[in-house]
């Protein structure tokens, strides 16, 4: 059976997904027996020198010491985290980049290509995600 992000008869454990041959890599499914969230941030990293947009360093910046990773494909990142998000959201900057914050029913692409020296642990965004998009936290993680 093919696996659902929002089947979870479907989900298997890292060890059962690092020892398949099937599929091209590891993910992560984002659900709401959990408080992790993933921001998800587009176009932002120039991957043949690894500089960050400045709008994408304040947002890393601002999250703190928590687990980010250069994202699949190589020119966006995505920063792990914990917050209460059911309702995720995609918000459209200006300049046509995107940041999307996902804390349910979202299948992510694990790449393992840490950004930067980010710490292997998961900071509480809660505050941050209030700021990028208000509305979208249902409240503070406990």
């Amino acid at each position: 059976m093919a696996a659902s992000s929002t089947r979870s008869r479907t989900w298997s454990t890292h060890k059962e997904a690092a020892a398949s041959t099937a599929g091209v890599g590891l993910g992560f499914v984002l659900s709401d027996v959990d408080d992790i969230v993933c921001l998800d941030l587009d176009h932002c990293l120039n991957p043949l020198t690894g500089q960050l947009s400045p709008w994408a360093a304040a947002i890393v910046r601002d999250a703190g010491a928590t687990y980010v990773e250069v994202s699949p494909s190589g020119g966006g990142l995505h920063i792990w985290g914990r917050a209460d998000v059911r309702h995720g959201r995609r918000i459209r900057r200006p300049d046509g980049t995107a940041v999307e914050i996902y804390g349910t029913g979202r299948y992510i692409a694990m790449t393992g290509r840490r950004h930067g020296s980010s710490p292997s642990v998961l900071a509480d965004l809660s505050t941050l995600v209030a700021r990028i998009a208000p509305g979208c936290q249902t409240h503070a993680v406990r």
